[in-house]
């Protein structure tokens, strides 16, 4: 009893590579005696099957395990790759856009400029370009790529957007230095284009900030300037040509005085983001010769 016991539980201590090549063994043997026989019983198809079919089972199942992680890390893959290839795509239309929106910018800046080349067409202008300026957020006091090798002088006029935007104040061979009319040192005799009264326009940085110059000494007894009014450059000033527009008048009250009034101008041009310039290469000076020139021939 003690060596059946035994040999029992030797048999259930066997290892898996030892069953393994016995039931190859019995497998092949199996397959020689079908061979041998030629026919097959079914006692033989029965035991074939009841050892050999779970094997194959077995293995198909890991077969399929393995055929499905593959084909797990493969959709993974192929996930990784398109969501690359998005990006790439985002990147590139990001930076087209980007493109487009500048090339729109630069499209508009420029027919601004040539919308004010034909509104101011009487007087000979050089386009600049703004190459630096004082610290700050506003273009108070700026340098541009033009000097006197390009026909400027001191005390031209500079225009940009719609309107005035300052003066000439020093000049080089290839560069200028302009004054704009917000600084708080400028000051520019005007009128109302309606009525042709005379006043001040004056710089403040600190108006600048609502978009707005304030105007003084404005001599209007018969109160037809008001709100929304043109202001541009007098024909009596000594720096500025007659007409360059400055703003619209956006408010209005009279002087303790009751002779004058003062308010404010709105603007059109935008002060914080200037980038090109015309410059009015004749002063003051030299427009009311040749208007004098003119008439004389005349």
């Amino acid at each position: 009893m003690k060596n059946i016991r035994k040999k029992v539980r030797f048999h259930f201590k066997l290892k898996s590579k030892h069953l393994l090549v016995i039931m190859t063994l019995f497998c092949g043997s199996c397959i020689v005696a079908t061979v041998a026989s030629g026919s097959s019983s079914s006692a033989l198809q029965g035991a074939a099957s009841f050892l050999v079919v779970p094997f194959q089972k077995g293995i198909s199942g890991v077969s399929n395990m393995f055929g499905d992680v593959k084909n797990s890390l493969r959709d993974k893959q192929d996930v990784l790759q398109e969501n690359e290839n998005l990006k790439n795509q985002i990147n590139s239309l990001t930076e087209q856009n980007n493109i487009l929106i500048q090339d729109q910018t630069e499209l508009t800046r420029l027919k601004e400029l040539y919308d004010l080349d034909q509104e101011y067409s009487d007087y000979p202008k050089v386009a600049a370009r703004i190459i630096s300026k004082d610290p700050g957020n506003w273009y108070d006091t700026f340098m541009i790529n033009k000097g006197s090798n390009d026909g400027i002088h001191i005390d031209n006029n500079v225009i940009a957007g719609k309107g005035l935007v300052g003066i000439v104040t020093e000049v080089g061979p290839s560069w200028a230095t302009v004054r704009s009319i917000i600084d708080d040192s400028s000051n520019v005799s005007a009128m109302a284009v309606s009525t042709s009264d005379n006043c001040v326009v004056t710089g403040d940085l600190e108006l600048i900030d609502e978009g707005k110059l304030s105007f003084e000494q404005l001599y209007d007894q018969d109160n037809k300037v008001t709100v929304g009014e043109r202001i541009v450059t007098s024909n009596i000033s000594e720096k500025y040509v007659e007409g360059l527009f400055i703003g619209y008048v956006s408010e209005i009250q009279q002087d303790p005085n009751n002779l004058t009034k003062t308010g404010t101008i709105v603007t059109p041009v935008d002060f914080g983001h200037l980038k090109d310039v015309f410059v009015i290469t004749v002063n003051k000076q030299d427009a009311v010769d040749k208007s004098e020139d003119a008439s004389d021939e005349k």
